[in-house]
């Protein structure tokens, strides 16, 4: 699905310098079509994205709508 595709994405685009400039985990919350948990990690070695919780502790927890989640990454 979209929002899938879009975590694709940003797992492809992720550095050691995001990870190193970041230092956050964040934690999408998502409803509607496709509902979930997902994360994008900028904290851990090498960074990582995906379905499910973070591997560490989230800073930022974000609920929203899986469209507007996809919205706003395009």
């Amino acid at each position: 699905g979209p929002v899938a595709e879009t975590f694709r994405v940003i797992q492809g685009a992720m550095s050691e310098e995001h990870v190193r400039t970041t230092q956050g985990v964040f934690q999408f919350e998502l409803s509607g079509d496709d509902a979930g948990t997902w994360y994008i990690d900028l904290k851990t070695k090498g960074g990582s994205a995906g379905f499910g919780k973070p591997p560490v502790a989230a800073d930022v927890v974000m609920s929203m709508s899986s469209a507007d989640f996809v919205k706003m990454f395009t």
